[in-house]
């Protein structure tokens, strides 16, 4: 569907506590619409913990779960784009929509967007995984604070005690010769495989919806089920997208089945994994350990059990918060969406059927 670009006359911006709407009023500018009117909106008052919780209920139950600022109430019914960040664009607004000829939200995951009701409405929507690299290196951190016991021997020198024994000592070993799963190939799990290919590290590779030809391009050995992953890995690194069916899948079936000696690293979604199971699992010592930068409840409560174990690394949810990543992602955004409105198609849109 070609989208002419001198039809659009108002375009609508929704940033927050981690992306400005002056910067998503400047990365609109760069649609290259000289007569479009561009509206600014705040979602939220600006305090991080405010939206924390509310990515949280988007995260669990969709873009119902919190409120979008009441100015879109009317709006809907005069923009032709909205550019977002975490503003949740529920289906009961966006099927309100008169104009609307694209959507771009800078960010790689869509939960707070009702994708089936621009599909409906053969309205593009165009997103960008802002944030690959960070989420990348920060995840093959973790896996070198955890099995190499970085973290825990900091907060231990903080305390005055100088370490000589941790939980994983009998078997510390070096990445190199540890066989570390992917679960997920996407854009960020391919990146880490590349990572860690280059250390010379053994990696596998489970994409259940990947095709195979485009597996066999990146640097992993493919496994046929995520038990097998499981079983076989050293380490294992989550990059799923959380959806119902997958909703925690890692549990104590496949936490099991994992070598006593391996580590699980989540810098996904936490929704994933069982939680209950996975203290279980570290308690006694199921697994030798894991690294999490994504909780349940954010903040972590003060009386969440994974604070009482010592074979665990904990960090609050910032693997992707880098300078670059988040808070410069609407230019990324504006030259993606500039793409559709040029060329009328794109690969990277999301909802490729409203094309």
């Amino acid at each position: 569907m070609m989208i002419n670009k001198a039809q659009i006359q108002q375009i609508v911006v929704v940033g927050d506590a981690y992306v400005s709407p002056h910067t998503l009023e400047k990365a609109a500018a760069d649609l290259d619409c000289p007569q479009a009117k561009i509206d600014v909106l705040q979602w939220g008052s600006g305090d991080r913990d405010e939206f924390s919780e509310m990515q949280t209920a988007i995260e669990h139950k969709g873009p119902d779960a919190a409120p979008y600022p009441s100015e879109l109430d009317t709006l809907i019914e005069t923009a032709d784009v909205l550019m977002v960040h975490f503003c949740p664009l529920p289906a009961h607004l966006l099927r309100r929509a008169k104009r609307l000829k694209l959507v771009g939200v800078c960010r790689g995951g869509v939960d707070n967007i009702a994708v089936d009701a621009l599909t409906e409405q053969k309205i593009p929507l165009v997103n960008i995984i802002r944030n690959a690299e960070a989420v990348a290196e920060f995840t093959l951190g973790l896996m070198l604070a955890e099995t190499r016991n970085i973290a825990r021997s900091h907060r231990l020198l903080m305390q005055g005690v100088w370490p000589s024994e941790f939980p994983n000592s009998e078997y510390t070993a070096t990445l190199k010769n540890m066989t570390v799963g992917i679960a997920g190939l996407g854009n960020i799990g391919a990146l880490l495989a590349k990572k860690l290919s280059a250390l010379g590290v053994r990696v596998l590779g489970f994409d259940a919806y990947l095709p195979q030809q485009v597996i066999k391009t990146l640097p992993v050995e493919p496994v046929k089920t995520l038990e097998a992953l499981f079983k076989e890995s050293d380490v294992i690194s989550l990059h799923l997208r959380l959806t119902p069916e997958n909703e925690g899948m890692i549990g104590a079936e496949l936490l099991g089945s994992m070598n006593p000696t391996a580590y699980l690293i989540n810098a996904a979604r936490a929704g994933l994994i069982d939680e209950a199971a996975l203290v279980q699992a570290l308690k006694t010592h199921t697994i030798a350990g894991a690294a999490l930068d994504v909780f349940n409840d954010e903040p972590l409560k003060a009386d969440s059990p994974l604070l009482t174990l010592d074979n665990v690394t904990l960090t609050p949810h910032i693997a992707g918060d880098t300078v670059d990543a988040i808070a410069l992602s609407p230019y990324p955004l504006a030259q993606a969406m500039r793409e559709v409105l040029e060329q009328g198609r794109r690969v990277f849109t999301t909802n490729s059927d409203a094309r």
